[in-house]
């Protein structure tokens, strides 16, 4: 009885795969955040645009920037925010306008709060010691409670996201403190999760990583300038100088007099995001000393090596499925090639199919050729599989493309568990890896056979560091994540 019933459940499962109205589902980026502060007095919002536009990756449902003068008077802020990407949003004529040599500018993906104007980023708020303009990547797990308190005590939230608990709390702190980098020390003390902060006073410009370091953070220079960045990728963009990455629990502060560090948070050891690695960072891009193209390819490399299998080709699912199908060519020797083109102009803001047309997002986004594929034996390599019903309908499309077998190599581990620090992988219900096994799995995506990385080898990625977080393979999390889940509308 029980085998009928998984049977009944895969069948169904595998109906929805394929159904009009199923919604494309793959893992989000969280967001990108980057904040520049010019010593000489020069107007920042023209570069805080290019640099967003570097990390749009990060995060493609809204954008902002604000800026303001530290010659100027402590409330002299200029926003400029709004929903869809960073070309959408930002105007020529309006940067022009914007005048400050001190600046935040963010770009979004929701994973707590929802997808509405009122929530876009940076938040500016202005109290009795100027203006607070805050730019914040990551997610809290105990915002809910935080935000309670705050609410009993008179305070007034506009949106729905814990940033925003994040910039009550530091505003709250300035008033009892000497320095702004004092209370954003004091606010870190209270807040637990993933954050990486870009803050904005009246006179300087702060950067902060959470003590577990999930989201990544760098320090960049060009000229007389200090920069701010989720990714180096952003510091090429602008041609700066990497000087270096915010150590997690560290709090830098960019004044006219330099930069400063407080390390007295930073504990030693680290849970950063292994997804930053394997899906969410720009190739080009350098996390904490490690090269992410290097991570991919390795992951590559260890598919080979732990589920080899005799084919024609093998084609990676872009973006970042490709560097891992080159790292999988290289060490099995089987011919790497491309199969998909890829519309680059399609974003996460494009409008969905209504139920009667027959085009899903998967085909709007990929198209495979067909010379490529037809007759052969292909090992397609992928990031990920979250809910599974992009996998499959990739896979119909290399079979009817006219593949005669299609292998599929994951460059990560079964996804079991939700994430709570910034990654919108959705509960276990909703995991399919959660209640079935991998043979389950690659009967439901139509598959000739899946592999996917091994959990033991992870560490590999990192040049054998052991402080990342592998939480939703494990359900071990490095913070104790909410009794409820309060992430918010998806």
């Amino acid at each position: 009885m029980e085998q009928i019933k998984r049977t009944e459940k895969q069948k169904c499962w595998k109906e929805a795969c394929f159904s009009d109205m199923q919604e494309e589902q793959e893992l989000h980026e969280e967001c990108g955040v980057f904040g520049m502060y010019d010593l000489d007095g020069g107007n920042v919002a023209g570069t805080i645009y290019y640099g967003l536009f570097s990390l749009q990756h990060r995060g493609q449902e809204s954008c902002g920037i604000a800026v303001s003068r530290t010659d100027g008077p402590k409330r002299n802020s200029d926003v400029c925010k709004g929903m869809g990407l960073v070309n959408e949003v930002f105007q020529a004529e309006r940067l022009e306008k914007m005048n400050g040599d001190i600046g935040v500018g963010h770009v979004r993906y929701s994973t707590a709060g929802a997808s509405v104007a009122e929530n876009t980023q940076p938040l500016v708020l202005n109290y009795i010691k100027g203006t607070l303009s805050l730019a914040h990547n990551g997610n809290l797990v105990n915002a809910l409670d935080l935000r309670t308190e705050l609410e009993l005590g008179g305070a007034i939230f506009q949106t729905t996201i814990d940033s925003e608990v994040i910039a009550y709390l530091i505003a709250k702190e300035r008033l009892h403190t000497g320095t702004v980098e004092q209370a954003v020390k004091n606010a870190m003390q209270r807040i637990r999760g993933a954050y990486s902060l870009v803050v904005a006073s009246p006179r300087k410009l702060i950067g902060a990583r959470d003590p577990e370091g999930f989201r990544p953070l760098c320090i960049g220079k060009r000229d007389h300038a200090y920069i701010l960045a989720s990714e180096t990728c952003a510091l090429d963009t602008i041609g700066a100088e990497f000087v270096r990455d915010v150590e997690p629990g560290e709090i830098v502060t960019i004044t006219p007099e330099g930069l400063f560090s407080d390390k007295s948070m930073v504990k030693g050891s680290a849970s950063r995001c292994i997804f930053e690695y394997i899906y969410f960072a720009r190739p080009d891009s350098y996390i904490d000393g490690i090269c992410v193209h290097h991570s991919r390819m390795t992951a590559g490399r260890i598919l080979a090596q732990t589920h080899p299998v005799d084919a024609d080709i093998v084609v990676g699912v872009p973006e970042s499925g490709n560097a891992a199908a080159m790292g999988y060519a290289v060490e099995s020797g089987i011919p790497y090639g491309t199969a998909f083109v890829k519309n680059s102009y399609v974003g996460r803001t494009f409008i969905k199919p209504k139920q009667s047309a027959r085009e899903s997002s998967v085909r709007i986004k990929l198209n495979v050729l067909r010379e490529v594929v037809a007759g052969k034996r292909v090992i397609m390599v992928d990031d990920s599989i979250v809910r599974g019903t992009t996998s499959a309908r990739i896979v119909k499309m290399l079979k009817d493309a006219g593949a005669a077998e299609v292998h599929v190599r994951i460059s990560s581990p079964p996804f079991k568990y939700p994430c709570y620090f910034g990654t919108d992988v959705p509960s276990s219900e909703e995991l399919p890896a959660y209640s079935h096994s991998v043979e389950e799995i690659r009967e439901m995506i139509g598959a000739d056979s899946l592999g996917y990385l091994d959990m033991n080898r992870l560490h590999e990625l990192l040049d054998g560091d052991t402080g990342y977080c592998h939480a939703c393979f494990s359900g071990e999390y490095p913070v104790q994540p909410p009794k409820e889940d309060i992430r918010g509308e998806r």
